[in-house]
């Protein structure tokens, strides 16, 4: 620590420019909003306005018609609770930077003794002059976190979108199981009607009356997983849109939306993600900020605390006294190197790290694009081939009872056959739009999310 006063007082000229670099710094207009706003649109692929920016009119708009996947998304980007404690860090950070342009407050000091000499008094004010001298340090390495900041503000919104999506299909989902399963239910129950009544006639074997018996128990019992399960997806959609009271009675679509004509080409998917994901522009933010930090240290190793002040003696029974006093610690001991170690160590480190966040956007948006494209593939195969044969099969097998050519043995059991078929084309479509949304998260944001 080195400490430094002088008797003399700071001219006119020093102190005005002490007074201007404190007061330069001051908070943005938007407190880097736009920013943040620009950065998410672009990769949400449903701009709307950030938590904070709308109001409650919009958000009854959006929610007075049924949800499709965008408006949910703009509903969770404006009213996730998640979402406005990212932006308040964001909030913070600004704060730090503004802080970093800021001089510590000057120091009054006042001593008044009584001796054989008579009284004396002595005056002091104090400025912080090596916060003056390494404030444009400071500034650079606050305005670097205050970028990191926004770039995590940017993905938090990137990442609840993605969140959104994938919880919106998976709700639709459920929605669309629900009711297939409620009308084969209806149909379970007709066939275990006949099969008592056939039983009753004498027409029928314990066996097979047992057999219908035991399609519509099974029947009731995936009804009730079914109706479950459309609960535990809407209300999982419901926290990520913030949702409480009245509002969680939004209105979802009756099915998925349908598949698109073709399915997307890899392309450059790598490239685009090492210039777009938001963990891969963190990174090397960060590295760049460790780096202007290591600079710090260095400037600092020595002289932690350098103060200027202006010094008054006086004496009551004495001339007022001129003088300068310095003071200075000796790096006898501590030298400062193990600060710079630390921060040499510190760099490689996010040196590493961002090398290591690049090898693995890379793995996840190939495999992210692996899973999309077979996940597409088998969507289009069930809607292709396995829904039309099974369609084939029941139109064929009722012309046949018809004819009085195929037993209602045969009639019932293809009823049970196609619950089988129409479940995996739900499901198919459903990991498909879920498996789309995790590849543009790959690409976009910061790769997939976790579970919930």
């Amino acid at each position: 620590m080195a400490r430094f006063t002088q008797s003399t007082c700071l001219t006119p000229l020093a102190l005005a420019a002490v007074l201007l670099l404190s007061g330069c710094a001051s908070f943005s207009q938007d407190g880097g909003m736009r920013t943040v706003s620009t950065l998410a649109d672009v990769r949400t692929g449903a701009p709307a306005a950030l938590a904070g920016e709308g109001g409650e009119e919009k958000l009854a708009a959006l929610l007075a018609q049924p949800l499709d996947a965008d408006s949910a998304v703009r509903i969770a980007l404006m009213n996730n609770h998640g979402m406005k404690v990212a932006l308040a860090e964001l909030g913070a950070s600004e704060a730090d930077l503004v802080q970093a342009g800021r001089l510590r407050n000057p120091g009054l000091s006042f001593g008044r003794s009584h001796g054989s000499h008579g009284n004396e008094i002595d005056r002091g004010v104090s400025f912080d002059l090596a916060g003056l001298l390494t404030m444009p340090m400071r500034l650079n390495i606050e305005r670097g976190r205050f970028e990191q900041a926004k770039l995590q503000a940017a993905s938090s919104a990137v990442q609840l979108a993605a969140d959104t999506r994938r919880a919106y299909f998976n709700a639709v989902a459920a929605v669309q199981t629900e009711q297939f399963m409620q009308r084969a239910l209806l149909s379970a129950e007709a066939g275990a009607e006949l099969a008592t009544r056939l039983r009753q006639a004498g027409n029928w074997s314990r066996l097979d009356q047992a057999r219908q018996q035991v399609f519509y128990a099974d029947a009731v019992s995936d009804l009730a997983r079914a109706r479950h399960q459309a609960l535990v997806t809407r209300e999982h959609l419901t926290r990520l849109l913030g949702l409480w009271g009245k509002q969680t009675s939004f209105t979802l679509p009756s099915r998925l939306p349908d598949l698109p004509a073709q399915a997307a080409e890899a392309g450059n998917i790598e490239a685009q993600a090492m210039e777009q994901r938001l963990d891969v522009q963190s990174a090397k933010l960060d590295a760049h900020a460790t780096a202007s930090a290591l600079g710090l240290s260095k400037v600092t190793g020595f002289v932690n605390v350098l103060d200027v002040g202006y010094t008054n003696k006086s004496s009551s029974e004495a001339p007022r006294e001129n003088g300068y006093e310095v003071s200075l610690e000796l790096p006898l001991f501590d030298w400062g190197s193990a600060r710079n170690a630390k921060a040499q160590a510190l760099y490689e480190q996010s040196l590493q790290r961002t090398a290591g966040t690049a090898v693995r956007a890379r793995s996840e948006v190939r495999e992210a694009y692996s899973s999309y494209r077979t996940a597409y593939d088998l969507a289009r195969h069930y809607r292709d081939e396995v829904v039309p044969l099974r369609k084939t099969i029941s139109h064929e097998v009722l012309l046949r009872y018809n004819g009085m050519l195929a037993s209602v043995f045969e009639l019932l059991a293809d009823a049970r056959e196609q619950v089988a078929s129409v479940n995996g084309a739900i499901e198919t479509q459903r990991d498909f739009w879920i498996a789309q949304t995790t590849l543009q998260s790959a690409i976009n944001g910061s790769g997939p999310a976790e579970k919930e």
